[in-house]
This record gives structure tokens, C-alpha cells and sequence, in this order.
């Protein structure tokens, strides 16, 4: 594993703990099709929630919300697709977990950051 992967690993591991101590559960880590992929799935209640996890060291193209173009918001709802129909269908929402460091004072939630409509 390289050193940017064991940082992205890392974040997610920080944002997966993170989103546990607010209650929701952890059903998925980086589900994969072809396009696409999802850092987190998770159970809000009754809701599923696809989670972003975006780590940002440094700030010189924008910070971690700026990484997440529409063409990612694109590749996410793709992923998002095939898992509901995989899984059932659901209601659901896009989060994303920002970080600009490794540390929980840096965790920036963003509930509903996006939709699919």
C-alpha cells in the first residue's frame, strides 16, 4: 500500500468511526462497479446514505469540498444506482465527510451534499 492509499485509508477509517458515534451503521466500505465507487454505505434509520470521504492536505486547488466535482457527483450516483438495485431500493442521500487533516476537529459533515435528481 503507497502512502496516499494508507492516508485514504485512514480518512475512512476516521470518517467511518466519526459517522458511528453520531449513530448511524457502517453496512459497506468501498463498493465498486464499473465507473464508479462508493468510500461508505451507510444506515440513517431507514435511510441509506452513500458516503464521500474527501482528504484534503493542502489547500492550494481548494479544499476538500472543491475535489468534489460534478463529474464525481456523476460517478457516485452511478455506484449509488447499482447498489440500490443490488440491495433494494430506499430512500437515500449523499453525504460527504471533509477532512483537511487527519484528526476529528478537522471533520466537516455535509449531509445531503447533493442529489440525484
Amino acid at each position: 500500500m503507497s502512502a496516499r492509499q494508507a492516508k485514504g485509508a485512514a480518512a475512512e477509517q476516521l470518517a467511518a468511526d466519526y459517522l458511528v458515534r453520531q449513530q448511524l451503521s457502517v453496512i459497506e466500505r468501498n463498493f465498486r462497479v464499473r465507473g464508479g465507487e462508493i468510500d461508505l454505505v451507510c444506515r440513517d434509520g431507514k435511510t441509506t446514505v452513500f458516503v464521500e470521504v474527501r482528504l484534503r492536505s493542502r489547500s492550494d486547488f481548494g479544499g476538500a469540498a472543491a475535489s468534489i466535482t460534478t463529474a464525481k457527483q456523476a460517478r457516485l450516483i452511478l455506484a449509488a444506482r447499482h447498489w440500490l438495485v443490488r440491495h433494494g431500493e430506499s430512500p437515500c442521500r449523499f453525504d460527504c465527510i471533509l477532512l483537511d487533516g487527519l484528526d476529528v476537529p478537522n471533520i466537516e459533515w455535509l449531509r445531503g451534499a447533493f442529489s440525484a435528481d
